[in-house]
This record gives C-alpha cells, structure tokens and sequence, in this order.
C-alpha cells in the first residue's frame, strides 16, 4: 500500500466516525495528527474533514511543499487559519462540528466559534486519531525500527569517544551529533545524560557536571526518522559499583525482561505494568519505581496506550510501546532499562539491538 492509499484509508476511518457521532465535519488542528491524515509535515496547518472532502489549510510559506507532500485540496491562507476554516465550514453549510476536545487551546476554540456561523453548533470529539494512530501499519513499523536501530547506532557510535571527565552536556551533544550524523531528522525529544545521584531524577536535565569514576551513568535517548520517534534507556557504570548497586541494576533488568514477557495481544497494559512491580517488589524496590512501565511512540514520542497501573487498554498486534521499569534512590543514584516493543499476533518483538548487560565504563 502507497501513501496517498494509506492516507486515504485513515480518512475514511475519520469519516466513519463522523457518521456515528452525527457531526457532519471535523477539524483538526494538532500537527502530528495532520501529518497522520494528509501527508503535510509543515509547520502550521490545520485540517477540514468532512465525510467526502479533505481540506488542508496553511500559510504561503508552504504554498509549494503543501500540494507535493498532501493528496488533499489545499488552501493557502493568508491570513488566521481559523478564519478561513470558519469561512470554508459556512461555504459546505455545515451545522455541526467536530473539533480536538483534548488538542485545541481556548483562544483557538474561541475563535473558531465566534467565525463559525452562529447557527453551527461545535462538537467536542476526544482522542479521535490518537486512537487510530494506536496500531501500527506495516510502513510505520518498518520507520520505527529504522529509527531504534538508528538511535543504537548512535549511542554505540557515542562511546567510542566517551571519556571519564567529560560533562554530561559533552556527552548529551556527543550523541545528537551520531543521531545527524547517521542521517536523523533530530532528536525524539531532549537527550538525558545523567550520572551520579543526579541519575536518580528521571527526568534529568543534563548538566556541565563532569562525569566521574565508581558511579552510575544514565542515558535516555531517541532519534526522530521520517517523523517517527524511537525510545532507549541504558545505564552503565563508570568504574565499580557496590554489591547493593549492582543488585538494583539486576532487579530492574529482571523486572524489564518479565514486563517484555508478558506482552501479548488481548493483554492489559495494567497486567504489563503489574508484572514489572511484582519482580521490584520481590527485591523490595517497588517502591523506588515511580513512573509508569512504559508508552505508546509513533509520530510523537509519548502517544497512546499508556503502560500503567490503572490502564485498562488491551494490546493489539501493530502497537509499539516502550517498557521502561526504573529506581530511583535519592542521594544514590537511578537505573532504568527501556527498549522500544512491537506487540505481534503472537506476542512481541523486541526492536531495539543493543545488549543491556551491565558495562563497565
């Protein structure tokens, strides 16, 4: 299947789903979901969909790239989109319309409202494409693994000029220069280097804080191809680690590789996310794993399903999540081991290459 043809295909599932919730068209005003539906990867667009036309809207700075990369109807506007789509929506007469309850801001809401014919009545539609973009095809996964395998290029690449004594910053630039250089269109989201106790905040920023002996090293990256993000966590050591160290990486790898296990389709993303604390818990770490088992990733690096405690989702063969285990202690330091999973007809196939046995830097 082409493209234009699985563009086409996404469409009519939208327009489905106008004809089940009465609402006679929709805009779409979040740009991976554009992207998703018509092709377009600019920078400012919005979308009208109606059961048989699609319309992308954008400025004329993509005058030229709009009708190359989109095989709907363009209109370049010259001035708010909002206005124009107001303008198109009392063109078509349409009454009732559908709009991203959980991507629009309230001044766009507003503006949309007020520009609409005042007869119109504006429907909020929740997680509409979101909830197609869930499961994969076969296209989508072949760019996601393109982009994982990318991603482990580059850390690979990356040690081979890593050095104790180098900030994390240093290294953080180290491996978003690999990712460019093998060909990336950048960076899935911001690089995490984190050593030390600073290893202990998932979220680390990195710092000018030099890279030390006898620590932990922590780095959650991900590469951006052909729109698609990938997602990877490994955590080393530099120099030796204490017994209670290195029992904490064994529980958390332990924990990840049991999570992995339990993937299947028909199973809830809650059972995966249990099956990752029931290993921790046994090591009476459960408690130091604060965020949830894993994520969806797609066109944006957190996406539907979440992998949580309280989510009862059931996976689909096509969907790529992550699975993510991780503890935290404070003053310590952290560790998490997270690889990027395709759910298959039969189970799981795991996409990211690279080792995750314990390396000592």
């Amino acid at each position: 299947m082409d493209q234009k043809t699985d563009l086409g295909v996404r469409r009519n599932r939208i327009a489905a789903v106008l004809k089940s919730s009465a609402s006679q068209a929709f805009v779409i005003t979040a740009l991976p979901n554009i992207r998703y539906l018509s092709g377009f990867t600019g920078s400012n667009a919005a979308l009208l969909l109606t059961t048989d036309r699609a319309l992308l809207f954008t400025d004329p700075r993509y005058q030229t790239q709009a009708p190359q990369e989109s095989d709907c109807e363009v209109k370049i506007a010259k001035g708010s989109l909002s206005t124009e789509v107001a303008k198109w929506l009392k063109r078509l007469r349409v009454k009732t319309i559908g709009f991203e309850q959980n991507r629009i801001g309230f001044e766009e809401y507003t503006h949309l409202k007020d520009s609409a014919d005042r007869s119109a009545r504006l429907k909020p539609l929740a997680g509409v494409v979101e909830s197609l973009r869930m499961v994969k095809s076969s296209a989508e996964i072949a760019t996601i693994r393109a982009s994982v395998q990318l991603n482990s290029a580059a850390l690979e690449q990356a040690f081979r000029h890593f050095r104790r004594t180098m900030t994390e910053v240093d290294f953080a630039a180290e491996i978003e220069y690999r990712m460019r250089r093998l060909g990336a269109d950048g960076t899935a989201f911001q690089t995490i280097v984190a050593s030390g106790a600073r290893s202990a905040l998932p979220h680390a920023h990195p710092t000018d804080r030099p890279i030390q002996g006898n620590q932990l090293l922590l780095v959650d990256m991900g590469a951006a191809v052909a729109g698609y993000a990938s997602d990877m966590t490994r955590t080393h050591s530099v120099g030796k680690l204490d017994a209670r160290t290195r029992r904490m990486y064994r529980a958390v790898l332990e924990s990840q590789l049991a999570a992995i296990d339990a993937v299947k389709p028909g199973v809830s993303c809650a059972t995966v996310d249990r099956t990752a604390r029931q290993v921790l818990s046994g090591y009476g770490l459960d408690k130091l794993f604060t965020h949830s088992t894993g994520h969806g990733l797609g066109l944006e690096i957190h996406e539907m399903p979440r992998v949580g405690r309280k989510e009862s989702t059931k996976l689909q063969a096509g969907m790529v999540i992550t699975i993510e285990p991780g503890v935290y202690k404070e003053g310590i330091g952290g560790i998490r081991i997270e690889d990027t999973v395709v759910v298959t007809d039969r189970g799981y196939d795991v996409l990211t290459p690279t080792g995750k046995e314990l390396i000592v830097l």
